[in-house]
């Protein structure tokens, strides 16, 4: 497992916790200063403000405020690795650079070389906490967010001490980046538009009607010149006006990269993603860098990640992208949240409680209205003793807190979940699933949904999520889960697959129902089934797992 890196920020000082460093001046200086450090509101050593008030005092206590810099060879790694962070997408100049090279050669007094040694302790605290954790606390942009790694004040600590002893400045750096391939390829695209942006950039795409493949226009020597800045077309054509086929295949692989139909049209979306400055695309590159760092640490070898600006699923295994498909994401109104959860099981064939955000906002307003939106959903109102009600014997309140109800869709074709809801607890009510609304996948701006991630292959998911990489299974089985959803199809009722390996090898439940064993389970899967809420039959069969049973039947945000 990797070490934390992060470090806090803020701790008490304890001065009397270390021995005193008795006649030696440099010691006496450092601890002089550290005691200002922690003490005071801050600390401003040759211009630069020093911000480890939590490490700092941790470390030079457990030296007895001696130097913990005396090899000038972790000095030459760390300023070495302070001129690169610019590939991270972040600036040398905030890790005291160039206090640090001006200190350097002259260090002649106990004041200098402890003021030199505490500059150079700064930079690696903060240079690890902005590898590692980001240099933004995604926390203040979005209070939900909670993907942030976990880190303790001990952690941080022992990370400094071993960057400082036996594992080195540079290893232990590198081991505080993000080990992964997408934060490596946005670094090498930084470096590359870097080099654009030295080269004067690109031109901009004029506005105009559309260009297709045979179509000749001043604006396709522009569009030419434009995409073969980047790669994307060899020089000039014989014909600088003419749209030919080389083009056209060009044009299709930019907008494959921008998140465009990849139609080869040179429309007004195209070309406006066309235009945006250089500049733009470096700072938006070293945007995505910062989220990387966010995200791109301590993830398990198979995860699905939305990206939710371009309405696309990746299903990630070892690092490499092995699938994605489309989806839908939440409206401007109620966008899809950003967070991190960890998938427990799926249901097919499932049922569909309205969540209290849509009973407030379409269904209660609808309904106050006189419209038969229940009926037009094939809502079932069900009261607290779980009886079905009529809905014209209903009262539709203003607030969804005054509603002694649950609205509840059956199974079937026409349920919004569809066929297959994708399980990952999480207090936002949102969820991955099927949708009736297939047509809208054709939209090339997929913000339809309440907040949940509507996905175009959910079968094809299922089988990849269900595949068991321990028994050399890594992408979809010959069978699949259709099998299974066929015929809970037929019996009209909802079954939980939860990733759980079994002892038994075998599923099994208890009470009124029946337990589904198939090949494609045994020994992987523990599945319950519910009747659905027409056949009246009562509770959902129970299993080892039946609080999360229970969840998965939780309202969700289609």
């Amino acid at each position: 497992m990797r070490p934390q890196v992060g470090l806090l920020l803020a701790v008490a000082w304890l001065g009397s916790s270390a021995p005193s460093p008795g006649g030696d001046p440099l010691a006496a200086r450092i601890e002089s200063q550290i005691g200002r450090l922690a003490s005071g509101p801050r600390l401003v050593i040759a211009g630069e403000v020093i911000f480890s008030k939590g490490v700092l005092p941790d470390l030079y206590r457990s030296r007895r405020f001696s130097a913990a810099w005396p090899d000038a060879r972790s000095v030459d790694e760390l300023l070495a690795f302070v001129r690169s962070v610019e590939s991270d997408g972040l600036r040398p100049e905030d890790y005291h650079l160039h206090a640090i090279e001006t200190l350097r050669p002259k260090r002649d007094t106990p004041e200098e070389r402890a003021d030199f040694d505490i500059l150079l302790s700064d930079a690696l605290a903060r240079l690890g906490h902005h590898l590692y954790l980001g240099k933004v606390d995604a926390t203040r942009l979005d209070p939900d967010w909670n993907g942030r790694p976990k880190v303790t004040a001990r952690a941080a600590n022992e990370w400094m001490r071993n960057a400082l002893g036996s594992k080195g400045v540079r290893a232990s750096l590198e081991e505080a980046h993000p080990a992964r391939r997408y934060y490596a390829a946005l670094s090498q695209a930084l470096a590359s538009y870097r080099a654009i942006e030295k080269r004067g950039g690109w031109p901009a795409v004029p506005a105009g009607s559309a260009l297709r493949e045979g179509m000749r226009d001043p604006r396709v020597a522009i569009a030419r010149r434009r995409l073969a800045v980047t790669g994307d077309v060899a020089g000039p054509a014989p014909d600088s006006l003419l749209f030919d086929g080389a083009l056209g295949d060009a044009v299709r692989r930019f907008q494959y990269r921008a998140f465009l139909n990849p139609d080869g049209v040179l429309g007004a979306g195209t070309a406006r993603a066309m235009s945006v400055p250089v500049r733009q695309r470096i700072d938006q590159i070293r945007v995505d860098l910062e989220r990387a760092r966010w995200v791109m640490h301590d993830l398990p070898p198979r995860y699905v990640l939305v990206n939710i600006s371009s309405a696309q699923l990746y299903f990630i295994e070892s690092d490499t992208l092995a699938w994605r498909t489309r989806c839908q994401v939440g409206k401007v109104a109620r966008k899809t949240p950003i967070f991190r959860a960890e998938m427990t099981h799926l249901v097919f064939n499932p049922t569909w409680t309205v969540p209290p955000g849509i009973l407030a906002k379409d269904i209660l307003p609808a309904a106050r209205r006189g419209e038969p939106v229940v009926q037009r959903k094939k809502l079932q109102v069900i009261d607290q003793k779980g009886r079905v009600v009529d809905p014209s014997t209903v009262r539709w309140p203003a607030k969804a807190s005054d509603f002694p109800y649950t609205l509840r869709q059956a199974p079937g074709p026409n349920n919004a979940l569809g066929r297959v809801k994708f399980m990952f607890p999480n207090h936002h009510s949102v969820y991955i699933h099927d949708t009736p609304s297939k047509d809208l996948f054709e939209h090339e701006t997929r913000t339809f949904s309440s907040g949940c991630v509507r996905v175009e292959h959910p079968l094809e998911l299922a089988e990849r999520v269900l595949a068991n990489p321990e028994d050399g299974q890594s992408g979809p089985s010959p069978s699949g889960p259709a099998p299974l959803l066929d015929r809970e199809h037929r019996r009209s009722g909802s079954c939980a697959l939860f990733r759980r390996r079994l002892r038994t090898g075998r599923a099994r439940a208890r009470g009124a129902g029946q337990a589904l064993s198939a090949p494609a389970l045994t020994d992987r899967w523990r599945c319950s089934i519910w009747p659905s809420p027409e056949t009246g039959t009562g509770a959902p069969v129970r299993s080892a797992s039946s609080s999360r049973s229970r969840r998965s039947r939780a309202g969700s945000r289609p």
